[in-house]
Formats: structure tokens, C-alpha cells, sequence
């Protein structure tokens, strides 16, 4: 457990390096994940999210989603899902928010590489954002892929990593890869269906360099109707 921790201190520690005032800033992320099985086949999730310039000070950007799955099968997951968003640009300065209405669709692959747990999502969004007077509504559309694992260290402790692309089409234009986040946590198990995740994020994106305390909680409830 000291040898993961002590990558994990690695990993931060390579990227603290910044230069704008913004990314001198140690900000934030705080994470509610809930995942609810109605079926065999399908399950429930919702998501809110609150991203902050500052640990837990300074509002960025408020994120909530809804989410139905179906599972094709224990390793293949599809989902549809809706969020909607709302969007602050003004760090250390004063401007009107944009307000966001998303549509995403998502495929979820779990396997194994040798006994290491590999696991890969793969996001289409279409975002409608409300943006404020006089420039018109925009839709943008965004292809994501993740890539990720979980080590388990023992029944209380796991380590989770993983790595998320993210490119954008904007007036039929493909810009390549325009952001990337890379998060590494120790999580605890805490509940036997829920547990808490503390980590770092670094969100590369427009040319800046931003470095995120996260702090999550992840629940999951099932729902399903117990055999007599």
C-alpha cells in the first residue's frame, strides 16, 4: 500500500507545475454518484457534480445527470442519459453564467488485462448551451473515451486511476483532442454498497493546466424485487 501511495504523491507532484493566476489555484471537485438496479437488465443513475476555483470557494460549474442503463451483459453496459448544467466563467471577474441542456449516449466495456481490471467508456455528447445576450445559442457535439482501472489493496482501501480524452466538434469543425483529464484517488469502502473517493485531478484544457482536489461518494442500491 506505501508503494501506491507513494505513486500517487508522484503523480501530483509532476503536475503542480503553473503559471496562470488560475492555475496557481488548487481548486476543487465534490462528486454524488448513485447507481439504483430496477432489473436485471437495467439500472438507474444520477450524478451531481459542483467544481469549484478554489477548494470549496469560488463556484465554477454545477453539473447534474440522469441516466438509464441497460446492461447487454456483466462485461457491456449502454446508457442514455440527460444533464443539464450550470456554467461559470468568471474567475476573478464578473460575467454571466451559460446555462447547458445535454443529451449523451455511452458504452461501458469491462475485462481484465492478466489479473489487472481494465475498464473503458466511450461518450457521444450533443450540448445546447443558453448563452448569454447578444451571442446566439450554440450546440457542440463531443466525442470522450476513458480509460481507466481499480486496485483493490484490501477490503477497506482501493486505489482508483484513470485517464479521459476528450474532443469537440464545433460548426461541423473536428478540433482533435481539446482537453484531458487525468485523476488517481484512494477510495474507502465505507458502506457495503457505497464507498468515499479523495483525489487528485488535472484537467488540461484552451491551454491551461488546472490541478482539483476531488471528493466523491459512490452509492449503489438494488432495487429489485427479492425471490421468495
Amino acid at each position: 500500500m506505501k508503494r501506491v501511495l507513494a505513486l500517487l504523491l508522484l503523480f501530483i507532484s509532476l503536475n503542480t507545475f503553473a503559471q496562470t493566476p488560475v492555475e496557481d489555484k488548487l481548486g476543487s471537485w465534490f462528486t454524488y454518484g448513485a447507481t439504483y438496479k430496477v432489473s436485471d437488465k437495467i439500472s438507474l443513475s444520477n450524478v451531481i457534480q459542483s467544481w469549484h476555483y478554489e477548494v470549496a470557494d469560488n463556484f465554477n460549474f454545477l453539473f447534474t445527470s440522469l441516466t438509464l442503463n441497460y446492461h447487454l451483459s456483466p462485461k457491456v453496459t449502454t446508457s442514455f442519459a440527460y444533464g443539464w448544467m450550470d456554467i461559470d466563467r468568471g474567475y476573478e471577474s464578473i460575467k454571466p453564467h451559460i446555462y447547458e441542456n445535454r443529451l449523451y449516449e455511452q458504452l461501458g466495456y469491462k475485462h481484465k488485462l492478466g489479473k489487472l481490471p481494465i475498464d473503458h467508456r466511450f461518450r457521444i455528447e450533443q450540448r445546447f448551451l443558453n448563452m448569454p445576450a447578444p451571442t446566439d445559442n450554440v450546440m457542440r457535439s463531443r466525442f470522450r473515451y476513458r480509460l481507466g482501472t481499480k486496485l483493490t489493496l484490501n477490503k477497506t482501501f482501493f486505489v482508483r486511476i484513470n485517464n479521459e480524452f476528450i474532443a469537440t466538434v464545433r460548426n461541423g469543425n473536428y478540433e482533435s483532442f481539446t482537453e484531458n483529464r487525468a485523476y488517481g484517488a484512494l477510495g474507502i469502502n465505507v458502506l457495503k454498497s457505497g464507498n468515499l473517493q479523495v483525489g487528485y485531478l488535472n484537467r488540461k484544457i484552451k491551454g491551461l493546466d488546472l490541478h482539483r482536489l476531488q471528493f466523491s461518494f459512490f452509492y449503489k442500491a438494488d432495487l429489485r424485487k427479492k425471490k421468495d
